[in-house]
């Protein structure tokens, strides 16, 4: 692993190979002349397997994410660094933009004002920017670089969910992920390569309306759990990967990425474990089958890891015997870990036309009696369909789109206010739309 006075309830009760050319740039100068002007950008938050992407790449992401054993573009990196090696030279720039819907209600309480429907939608839009090269070096080395947003979540409250029991102002959280990812893959024969990716992480997080949990009763460190503006946390993981060539038509692909430490002090008092917020680890598996000259199929496997770090993993009920919020064993948001299937196809209908579409299903990371503190990272949504093209302008260069869409999902609270609250239930609710657009050029 590596990283990125409490009065009672009634008052204060989230493509193909391609020859290298000399001319092409190097590695080290693409990196110094685009990273620095995405990093710039602001972060963006964005949820769909919980709160990691559902893919990395325009390509990609028109086929529901699948890449492990499918690399399309230079932000394979993000999925199997090992599919570099199929890649030749390239380079990839694009922007995302998502538009997700989170809701929230509460019901049955006996606290004045508490219950009633609560829109987290405050903020909108959200850009996602990407960037990837890969370079075709000697003796079987492919070098590459992407940079991307891996997760987040955002929820904006203006009307506070939490003014019956003390919030003030605004509620929500902003959680955004950025990973710059140098990576290697060796092409140990015609059929097999192997690749390492460093990821190097960087977080930024903030929450507001929360004075309801800031003092001593429910924090272990009060005044570090709300409105404390961003905080933000650096870290470093590996992302390993191997690409196997079965037959002509069949390639099989596995890839594992490492947890990375994380820790937000400004926000001590409210995630378990003094503030700590490690990204959890990952791992995959993924085939590739070449149906015909113009039908690839694929498939993803993906899992990760929510409930090994704290602040995600945690239940709620240890508020109930006496823990509190910042303790190593303190409440969290209760997670659990996912398994999310991938489907992609890839149609090229002429050589300069490539059409896409996919479709994923995650388990739910949130059950139904962890709902009230999810109030504020409604991650819930399941299943979603994408559609994506390229088109080839020329022999180096093409431009590709996609659309997303998750179904709105709803989870039932049950149990799930604590009873020092007053009780009753809460139902989050949330669905999304992405759309994006990336130009490649090949070397």
């Amino acid at each position: 692993m590596i990283r990125t006075s409490h009065a009672p309830p009634h008052d204060a009760a989230r493509h193909a190979l391609s020859t290298p050319r000399q001319r092409s740039p190097g590695l080290i100068a693409a990196c110094l002349s685009v990273a620095p002007l995405l990093s710039l950008l602001p972060l963006s938050a964005h949820a769909t397997n919980g709160y990691f992407s559902h893919g990395y790449g325009a390509q990609a992401l028109g086929t529901a994410g699948v890449a492990i054993a499918l690399p399309q573009d230079a932000l394979v990196i993000a999925a199997n660094p090992a599919g570099i090696s199929h890649l030749g030279s390239r380079l990839d720039v694009g922007v995302s933009l998502f538009r997700p819907e989170r809701e929230a209600t509460v019901s049955g309480s006996p606290v004045p004002g508490f219950n009633g429907t609560y829109s987290g939608d405050s903020k909108k839009n959200f850009w996602i920017p990407e960037f990837g090269y890969t370079r075709q070096l000697t003796g079987g080395l492919s070098a590459g670089l992407a940079v991307y947003g891996n997760g987040g979540m955002n929820t904006g409250y203006e009307r506070n969910p939490f003014a019956a029991i003390g919030g003030q102002g605004q509620a929500g959280v902003n959680l955004e992920q950025l990973y710059v990812s140098p990576a290697l893959s060796y092409r140990v024969n015609e059929t097999h390569s192997l690749g390492v990716a460093l990821n190097l992480v960087h977080q930024r997080f903030s929450a507001e309306g929360l004075q309801a949990f800031d003092n001593g009763n429910f924090s272990a460190s009060p005044g570090n759990v709300t409105n404390r503006g961003s905080d933000t946390s650096n870290g470093a993981g590996l992302r390993l990967g191997w690409l196997g060539q079965l037959t002509p038509e069949i390639k099989v692909g596995f890839s594992w990425a490492s947890s990375v430490r994380g820790q937000f002090d400004r926000y001590r008092g409210l995630f378990a474990g003094d503030g700590n917020f490690d990204i959890p680890a990952t791992w995959g598996l993924g085939a590739s089958w070449q149906a015909t000259p113009a039908v690839q199929l694929a498939a993803d496997y993906q899992r990760i890891d929510y409930s090994n770090t704290r602040a995600v993993g945690n239940p709620l009920a240890p508020l109930l015997s006496g823990k509190k919020l910042g303790e190593s064993a303190g409440p969290g948001f209760g997670w659990q870990d996912v398994s999310v299937i991938k489907l992609g196809a890839v149609y090229r209908h002429s050589d300069a036309w490539t059409l896409r579409a996919g479709y994923s299903h995650a388990e739910q990371p949130i059950p139904r009696d962890q709902t009230f503190f999810n109030i504020l990272a409604p991650g819930v949504v399941q299943d979603h369909i994408t559609a994506g093209f390229t088109w080839r302008v020329n022999a180096q260069s093409e431009l590709t789109g996609y659309a997303a869409h998750a179904f709105s999902k709803a989870v039932s609270g049950q149990g799930s206010i604590p009873s020092l609250l007053g009780g009753g239930e809460v139902d989050v609710r949330m669905k999304q739309n992405t759309f994006g657009v990336a130009w490649g050029r090949k070397f």
